[in-house]
């Protein structure tokens, strides 16, 4: 996939723990040629937590994109009208995001990102991250899988003895979900191994 000249909308919600893994694959666009695009929740835009603060995530954002962080309802709204985004991520995708995206409500900048997205008919890709995607939360993703332009990056159980409800996607192969999702394929398997569980006999 020839990434130059592409324009990617990198949208993060708050889903914190999974910053960390989240940034490298920003950088990978970066270096492929593309512009980026960061969109944030207000999640990350105002809460400092035990896997960072605020203020240095956002700090992060800028320096690996060169670009300014959109963080408004206000500042997303025109990439409907601009057609700026050649394809918007959400990673990570919080259960929280994915039920409002599924019942239409828009009410972030992340959410007004996609919304505009959608409006477009362009890709949407979701890297999940939720602690009841095999819970309540399990309909609203159903729901989004079957819907057209949005795109899931493969995912799978992160903990299942511990929280065996949580969905969290791979977040290396955002770029490849990526470049499937603007060839207008889903990336597969959907549905993988993230975790070894130690079966017994």
């Amino acid at each position: 996939m020839n990434w130059n000249g592409k324009n990617v909308g990198f949208a993060l919600s708050g889903s914190h723990c999974t910053f960390e893994e989240v940034m490298p694959e920003i950088g990978r666009f970066v270096k492929a040629g593309a512009k980026v695009h960061p969109i944030v929740s207000h999640s990350l835009l105002t809460t400092d937590t035990r896997f960072g603060k605020a203020e240095d995530w956002q700090k992060q954002l800028k320096e690996i994109t060169g670009n300014d962080i959109i963080s408004s309802i206000v500042e997303a709204e025109p990439l409907g009208p601009s057609k700026l985004l050649d394809i918007l991520v959400i990673a990570p995708c919080t259960g929280n995001t994915t039920s409002k995206l599924a019942n239409a409500m828009t009410e972030t900048p992340v959410l007004m990102a996609a919304k505009a997205q959608m409006r477009n008919q362009r890709p949407v890709v979701l890297a999940i991250s939720t602690n009841d995607g095999l819970g309540l939360n399990a309909a609203n993703i159903a729901k989004l899988l079957s819907a057209k332009h949005i795109y899931f990056v493969p995912f799978g159980q992160d903990a299942p003895e511990k929280k065996p409800n949580s969905l969290v996607a791979k977040m290396d192969l955002i770029m490849e979900t990526c470049a499937a999702a603007l060839e207008g394929r889903q990336l597969q398997p959907l549905i993988i191994e993230r975790y070894k569980y130690p079966f017994t006999t």
